[in-house]
């Protein structure tokens, strides 16, 4: 067993106040975890209203695939137009 675990810092465009980052954030991990199978949260910059940083957590059997499907989450969030990401961590763990 294999555990892809990836930290995303994200400015966000064009919001004013936390309930506009807010509303960003949830629209973002509603429709990535639709997308995908997977666990998404936000994980820090709770507070500021122009950054957050989001978790993921991608479990599977193969090494390869965890890192194909981490590629097209980070795909799929780069083309939102209401944030940029800043900074990509991830780990990749293996469990026997």
């Amino acid at each position: 067993m294999f555990v892809c675990v990836i930290k995303v810092r994200l400015h966000i465009f064009a919001t004013h106040s936390l309930k506009e980052k807010r509303s960003v954030i949830k629209s973002l991990l509603r429709r990535t975890q639709q997308k995908f199978s997977l666990s998404i949260a936000e994980v820090g910059d709770n507070e500021l209203w122009q950054s957050s940083i989001v978790g993921i957590a991608i479990v599977g059997n193969n090494k390869r695939l965890l890192e194909r499907e981490m590629e097209k989450v980070l795909a799929f969030m780069e083309q939102d137009s209401e944030f940029e990401i800043v900074e990509i961590q991830h780990e990749i763990w293996s469990f026997r």
